[in-house]
């Protein structure tokens, strides 16, 4: 933390760096700017699916958590990238496993989503 930057001053200014890395990430990610599009364009139904509250937070957080796990894998892959274009053992490593994660929260997600839409209308 900054010098001076504590209560309320710190939070003003953490939650400018928040914003300032969702705007980067829209920005350069063109993943993260389709999983925002598919969250915008499902987050309507999540009401007309959860029969409760329980399993619209399970179809909402499903979204989010691809969105969160997107922007940390993005992450990775901008700190390897800055560290040098060189190829590196640790370097691939680290984005496959970045990948590997945003690719089980997809999974993850379309499982919740399939399960309780077909638990919707199906059962």
């Amino acid at each position: 933390m900054k010098p001076g930057h504590t209560g309320l001053t710190h939070l003003v200014h953490s939650t400018r760096y928040s914003l300032k890395g969702l705007k980067a990430a829209f920005r350069n990610e063109t993943a993260f700017r389709q999983e925002v599009v598919i969250t915008a364009l499902l987050l309507p139904f999540a009401w007309w699916i959860g029969d409760s509250i329980i399993s619209w937070l399970l179809l909402v957080s499903s979204l989010f958590f691809v969105l969160i796990v997107e922007l940390l894998n993005s992450a990775i892959e901008n700190v390897v990238d800055r560290i040098g274009t060189e190829h590196h053992e640790l370097s691939g490593r680290a984005k496959d496993i970045g990948s590997a994660a945003v690719m089980l929260s997809l999974i993850m997600a379309g499982l919740t989503w399939g399960l309780l839409g077909w638990q919707k209308f199906f059962a």
